[in-house]
């Protein structure tokens, strides 16, 4: 068994030059080539990618605490008390963790943002003191009433959260619709339409905000401009993914 496993290494070993070799021409291949490249369209392409990472991480956080939420509510469906205020906790630390990234790659938070932080933490914090007193209880009939007052706190939680991210999310999609709509060059218009049609991916909610916040305006523009030819499939794919929701049909149709 050793001498097998020695040469399959030393075999490894040896193709891994191939592989790479061949690994480092697909990055080649897919690399752009352009005389028109500048300080200002990397900078562009660099805040392109920064306003997509900053969504997927949002996104990543909701999906988290949603999660997390919805398992509570079925642990306090069967009386697991300890298990309801150790993930209350946990949803606690995500909240305040999704609130400080936010802060800190937005950096230009409103004061209506800042109000739906403020109670949601608040909320969290009450949940989390309710579900602690619970475990120190032992009385069924007490436990009941308390249960009911969890409930409530839960649904507050969460109407807050989903308040909340839907003000980050469209906020960040208006961004990079504006980024499409005032695309000077192809590189800049091209990572801007990619990354509208990955977050076109990520289901109909989304959908529905591009279609809201302008999406297809911006993209019909794309395709009026005989310079961006080569982005029309592109485009047209994510025309076509916007309008999986009414809303994108009935801006398709204006």
């Amino acid at each position: 068994m050793h001498l097998i496993q020695v040469d399959s290494v030393q075999r490894w070993m040896e193709d891994l030059k191939l592989m790479t070799d061949c690994e480092c021409m697909c990055v080649l291949q897919s690399k752009p080539i352009s005389i028109e490249e500048d300080a200002e369209s990397e900078c562009s392409l660099s805040s392109q990618h920064h306003a997509c990472d900053n969504l997927q991480l949002l996104l990543k956080r909701a999906w988290i605490i949603s999660t997390e939420l919805t398992r509570i509510v079925q642990k306090l469906e069967k009386n697991r008390w300890q298990r309801v205020h150790n993930m209350t906790v946990r949803v606690n630390c995500h909240v305040r963790s999704m609130i400080s990234e936010y802060n800190t790659f937005t950096r230009n938070s409103w004061d209506e943002m800042h109000q739906y932080e403020k109670v949601l933490v608040e909320k969290c914090s009450e949940l989390t003191t309710v579900t602690e007193r619970c475990i120190q209880i032992e009385d069924e009939q007490i436990l009941k009433s308390m249960k009911i007052c969890i409930n409530d706190a839960l649904t507050t939680v969460a109407h807050y959260f989903g308040q909340l991210i839907e003000l980050a999310l469209t906020h960040e999609i208006k961004n990079l619709v504006r980024e499409i709509d005032s695309s000077d060059n192809l590189y800049s218009a091209e990572s801007s339409t990619n990354n509208l049609f990955s977050l076109t991916q990520e289901g109909a909610h989304l959908c529905r905000i591009i279609a809201k916040e302008g999406g297809i305006v911006a993209l019909f523009k794309i395709c009026r401009q005989d310079c961006f030819r080569c982005l029309y499939p592109q485009v047209l794919r994510t025309l076509a993914s916007i309008c999986c929701v009414e809303e994108g049909i009935q801006q398709l149709e204006k």
